[in-house]
């Protein structure tokens, strides 16, 4: 799971040099796609209609990317995408936090000082340290340009919207309806709030979602798919239905006409997340007919959106940059079935036993808070009456859990920030005492139900696809994911 990074200099050289420029474009259109994988779209690309997915296989530059820091299939990769720097940097090496006062995991984004929009939470992107795309924007042109993002969960989206966007807007499953927080100025959009009171997002989402296509016309249907087709009422698995992309593309149009996105010289950005991880999904490759049909819904509302707004703005004045990230990777039971280890490890559980090998060094006291991702949160407060050299404990309990199987190593906070294999991983809000690394094939859980860290592969890749008619070169060459912001720049 952890990966050595160089960075090198040359891609961001070429991409510059090599770049030919013809215009600035008015509206920048930035797509990230949840499981969005290289192989996925090769095994379809035969089977696309016109527009979406297939116009950017024939027309679009493309590459794949790879994350210089660790992948658990959260958001760390959209906020390394965003800010194009990692977590050491940007802040967010993981979506929760573990807080030590009241020894509870937290989302790294809810923010209690700000209010929820049509949502009983309130998120803001303070944890957020390093600027977004649309944040440099912001700071190049002011406030002329218009800055928005639409998402099917709230926190990848607000990574998308960074700390300078008008609005931003998310689903809200429990209401069928679209929610937002007061952190940004113009609140929910208007074009948002026109939906959710026409009835349109109650009208998608009691539809029902089975399959396009004759089950046996699918070429990855299961077992069980071909004895019983899928059917789901999308109000029951929205967010993980075909109809949240059709949803996010219907507000991206709309809130393109209702804020002139993209209609004079200053350019404008909307960004818009898209999902393709079904409910039954063990993986991020394809491996059934309702994830291939998941698919082809992308490529219809893909293509739709690419269509109407080329339509409207003309082809010189729009561009579209999809990024694929990891959810799921190719999934442990993927693994199995070839063999490979892979197995889980119960974090809660390691901390149970490291506070009982500490009990049975310094007494029956609470040595350790708690242990979340690949960290143990030791008792600073009672080490410190006791008097207990804490580099000491930290020492003692990095060298009793290499005894753990699925464990390679194990470090003290003060090591693990420096080593060269976890520094760009690791951020001070969220790294523990101690901090160790799984053998390859191990993934980390919270517990036997709660998995951490659903990416087990050694090195998570993602397409990079980039449309424009301003730009006629670009090289031939893989990208880590901290270059493609210079794509937009």
């Amino acid at each position: 799971m952890f990966k050595t990074h160089i960075h090198s200099a040359l891609i961001i050289i070429g991409l510059l040099i090599s770049t030919v420029v013809l215009a600035a474009p008015r509206l920048t259109v930035v797509v990230v796609v949840d499981g969005l994988r290289q192989d996925n779209l090769d095994q379809l690309r035969p089977y696309w209609q016109q527009g979406g997915l297939r116009t950017l296989s024939e027309e679009a530059y493309q590459s794949t990317c790879s994350f210089p820091h660790l992948v658990y299939g959260g958001d760390e990769t959209t906020a390394t995408i965003m800010t194009g720097t990692t977590p050491a940097h940007h802040g967010y090496a993981m979506d929760n936090y573990f807080l030590r006062s009241d020894r509870r995991v937290h989302s790294l984004l809810i923010d209690d000082s700000q209010k929820g929009i049509g949502a009983a939470v309130a998120y803001s992107p303070v944890a957020l340290l390093a600027p977004t795309i649309g944040d440099n924007l912001r700071m190049r042109i002011g406030d002329k340009a218009k800055i928005f993002a639409i998402g099917i969960q709230p926190e990848t989206t607000i990574l998308m919207a960074g700390h300078s966007a008008n609005a931003c807007c998310w689903i809200n499953p429990d209401k069928l309806a679209w929610a937002s927080t007061s952190f940004y100025p113009m609140g929910l959009p208007s074009a948002a709030d026109a939906m959710n009171i026409s009835g349109r997002f109650a009208e998608l989402a009691e539809r029902e979602w089975t399959p396009r296509m004759n089950i046996t016309s699918y070429t990855s249907p299961t077992a069980e798919e071909i004895r019983k087709p899928f059917a789901y009422k999308n109000a029951d698995v929205l967010i993980n239905a075909p109809v949240a992309n059709t949803l996010v593309v219907e507000l991206a149009l709309a809130l393109q006409k209702s804020e002139a996105l993209g209609v004079d010289a200053v350019p404008d950005i909307l960004f818009l997340q898209l999902n393709t991880v079904t409910p039954n999904a063990q993986a991020d490759r394809i491996q059934s007919a309702e994830q291939e049909d998941m698919h082809l819904w992308l490529n219809q509302d893909l293509g739709y959106l690419m269509e109407q707004l080329i339509k409207r703005l003309g082809k010189q004045n729009v561009e579209f940059l999809v990024v694929g990230r990891p959810v799921l990777g190719i999934g442990q039971k993927t693994m199995q079935s070839a063999g490979l280890p892979a197995k889980d490890l119960n974090v809660n559980r390691v901390a149970a036993l490291t506070s009982t090998f500490l009990m049975a060094l310094y007494g029956h006291e609470r040595w350790v808070d708690g242990g979340y991702g690949n960290s143990i949160f030791l008792n600073r407060t009672l080490i410190a009456q006791k008097k207990i050299s804490l580099e000491t404990m930290q020492r003692q309990v990095a060298n009793f859990l290499l005894d753990f199987e699925g464990i390679q190593a194990a470090f003290p906070q003060h090591e693990a920030i420096v080593y060269p294999d976890l520094a760009s991983s690791l951020n001070k809000k969220q790294t523990g005492d101690v901090v160790f690394t799984l053998l390859p094939g191990w993934r980390l859980c919270e517990n036997d139900k709660n998995v951490i860290d659903n990416v087990i592969e050694a090195q998570p890749t993602a397409p990079v696809m980039f449309w424009s008619a301003n730009f006629l070169q670009f090289p031939d060459t893989p990208l880590s994911a901290t270059d493609i912001i210079n794509l937009v720049k």
